[in-house]
């Protein structure tokens, strides 16, 4: 019955092909032959309790059906009514609570593999090898489905639901699925809000944290949970009832706003930007010779869409017109997230990007449709396209018109690249200007570093992704197989339509399929991204080491072995 409770799954699953809208001829025939190699009295005692079920997705194997259903509105609404729907039947069942903590301890096969979805618990550890998309389903183990099917859309179906009410275990407890826990503590980073097990945490306090490299480039949008988070404190408890954002400079008028007033006053804007942050990649970096800093991988790099008012329209209103360049050269912005004296987290950027209509820098208030997330600067957060993150301050307090920059910690003392020939002993932090636009940059995803490819598939496909600051738009990546001997180019994925020029504020994501070369045992592939201005990455690290391990954007390599056909033994 195992096989057969197997079968069932494996036939309803896999009877959408999420790339052309028709059945995987080669999963059909799985199915098939499992199900003619099992026992006569298991296939009649499977039809008879579950006889209309299997009709129907043998035959819509059979027949090609399947389709992969718009992932909007009106989908979603359905897909809500199927959920309820398969709720109430599995909830008539007695079934076990389990905390979130519990749920977490169950990561792998050894251990077990369970998830959760809309409040039940869900023991997947048999489905783990049936599933289409391979070995990905471990990444959701011990956590939510729910930013894994944003993700990846095709989910969002009737069947697919089916399929995992057949595993559920029992139920979380409603203190969890509600994150309301009333934590008392004098932690001060008790109330920070529930992550994602999958995130690769690179400190717990403040959280820093990324999503892994293979995911990165499955979304142009990169869902607000697996968005990498970048945090210098705890995270402010904001109140958007009596959240006030403040408007000050030393000549010319002041201004404060509710929420509501920056929501009802100012046009809405949105636009897709990418952050990323200056540490990003450092490890590597850090291997060339011994940095400073956050072990961030190639994951501290996200994408997003970002609604809010401009900061240009803002700074209008409060009296900064035309004549503000006369005396003020630069923007300061002060988050409500503090250290244990009560400085504030700051930064500031050139007058001209605040004010210049192409700036595109907005006061958002959503991300991805949604308000921001508490990580991501619930209620207001600045995004400076082009900049680096550093720079698009979380939890916005106050905004200051001024001749100077930011006297912050961050603009002052870090964010800033030196000479490979400066060390702690001789860095002079006033030497160097903060880190605005960011220099291009680019990374290979997937395959990971130390990957098998079977020389039976003849073949190699490589994705990654690629971006440069200051509004410069990718227009290039190269390839190479050989550690940088050959190239060759590949195809770039980005948004629908082409940006203005100097505006192209989000990454570009690239693709590209090669042959195997016939003697190789082990390729070192490589990637190197070229922007419109005809920047390119450098090859290596150390030309461009610097001792905080920023600005690392050489070229991303990594190896991946080739295993012989084990047919042919």
């Amino acid at each position: 019955m195992l096989l057969l409770r197997r079968v069932h799954a494996l036939t309803r699953f896999c009877s959408v092909n999420t790339q052309r809208n028709q059945v995987a001829p080669a999963v059909t025939l799985c199915a098939v032959r499992l199900w003619s190699s099992s026992s006569s009295d298991d296939q009649r005692s499977y039809r008879s309790a579950h006889s209309l079920r299997w009709r129907r997705a043998l035959a819509g194997l059979l027949a090609g059906a399947g389709a992969v259903v718009a992932y909007g509105l009106h989908h979603h609404k359905a897909v809500q009514a199927d959920t309820t729907r398969v709720q109430t039947i599995e909830n008539t069942s007695n079934l076990p609570i389990f905390s979130q903590e519990e749920v977490t301890k169950h990561r792998s096969l050894e251990d077990g593999v369970w998830v959760t979805y809309r409040g039940s618990v869900y023991d997947i550890t048999e489905f783990v090898a049936l599933h289409p998309g391979g070995n990905k389903i471990l990444l959701a183990a011990g956590g939510a489905l729910e930013p894994f099917w944003a993700l990846y859309a095709v989910h969002n179906q009737e069947h697919v639901l089916e399929i995992l009410s057949e595993y559920k275990v029992g139920e979380l407890k409603a203190e969890d699925l509600k994150k309301q826990q009333a934590v008392t503590s004098s932690d001060p980073y008790s109330s920070d809000p529930e992550r994602h097990p999958l995130l690769h945490t690179n400190s717990l306090k403040p959280f820093n944290a990324e999503p892994p490299a293979e995911i990165l480039s499955d979304s142009y949008i990169t869902p607000s949970a697996f968005f990498f988070k970048r945090n210098h404190f705890p995270v402010p408890q904001v109140d958007p009832a009596s959240y006030q954002l403040h408007v000050e400079g030393l000549s010319g008028g002041s201004l404060t706003l509710s929420l509501e007033e920056l929501k009802t006053r100012f046009p809405k804007h949105t636009i897709t930007a990418t952050l990323q942050c200056a540490g990003n990649r450092r490890s590597e970096m850090h291997k060339a010779k011994q940095v400073k800093g956050l072990n961030w991988g190639i994951g501290a790099i996200s994408t997003a869409t970002w609604s809010g008012a401009k900061l240009r329209d803002v700074l209008l209103a409060a009296g900064y017109g035309s004549d503000v360049a006369q005396w003020a050269r630069h923007v300061q912005f002060e988050g409500l997230d503090k250290d244990v004296t009560g400085a504030a987290y700051g930064g500031s950027i050139p007058l001209n990007k605040a004010v210049g209509e192409d700036g595109d820098v907005l006061l958002a208030y959503e991300m991805n449709g949604e308000a921001l997330p508490a990580d991501h600067g619930f209620p207001v957060r600045v995004v400076v396209p082009g900049v680096v993150g550093a720079r698009s301050v979380k939890w916005l307090g106050k905004i200051i018109v001024s001749a100077e920059e930011s006297s912050s910690h961050w603009q002052q003392n870090d964010y800033k690249g030196f000479s490979p020939g400066t060390d702690w002993d001789t860095v002079d932090h006033k030497s160097a200007p903060a880190i605005q636009e960011l220099p291009v940059q680019s990374a290979i995803t997937t395959p990971a570093d130390g990957a098998v490819v079977d020389r039976s598939v003849e073949e190699v496909t490589v994705k990654g992704y690629a971006w440069s600051g200051g509004g410069r738009e990718v227009v290039r990546v190269d390839v190479s197989l050989d550690g940088g001997k050959t190239w060759q180019v590949a195809q770039l994925r980005g948004s629908e339509h082409s940006p203005p020029l100097g505006r192209a504020w989000a990454w570009k994501l690239w693709e590209i399929t090669a042959p195997l070369p016939p003697e190789a045992q082990e390729l070192e592939i490589v990637c190197k991204a070229v922007d419109n201005s005809y920047n390119v990455q450098p090859d290596t690290f150390l030309p461009i080491w610097n001792l905080r391990g920023l600005l690392s954007n050489a070229w991303h390599r990594v190896k991946v072995k080739i295993a012989e056909d084990a047919s042919e033994d």
